[in-house]
């Protein structure tokens, strides 16, 4: 094979297909480019979903994302899913 043949790795794609689930079975997909705080993406979740961005708690592979976390800084890669929490407040019976 001549040097002119040799494959090119492929570049990391800078925009990734992120899957946010929630409890009830509900997807919602959105593309992210990996340096993007995460919030933006929060916020447009809660939006859509009708709930305050308060009231939902995002975790990737069960860590907590925080609203400066990017898809790089999380080890996102293109197709992962981020579970949406609602938050409850505890109570007794």
């Amino acid at each position: 094979m001549s040097d002119a043949e040799e494959q090119v790795p492929k570049a990391e794609p800078e925009q990734l297909n992120i899957k946010v689930k929630d409890a009830d079975g509900n997807e919602v997909f959105f593309k992210v480019k990996k340096h993007t705080k995460l919030s933006k993406l929060q916020r447009a979740y809660a939006e859509r979903m009708g709930k305050p961005a308060t009231s939902i708690r995002f975790l990737f592979d069960g860590t907590r994302i925080n609203d400066d976390d990017t898809a790089d800084t999380m080890g996102m890669e293109d197709g992962d899913e981020i579970d949406a929490m609602v938050e409850q407040l505890g109570g007794s019976l």
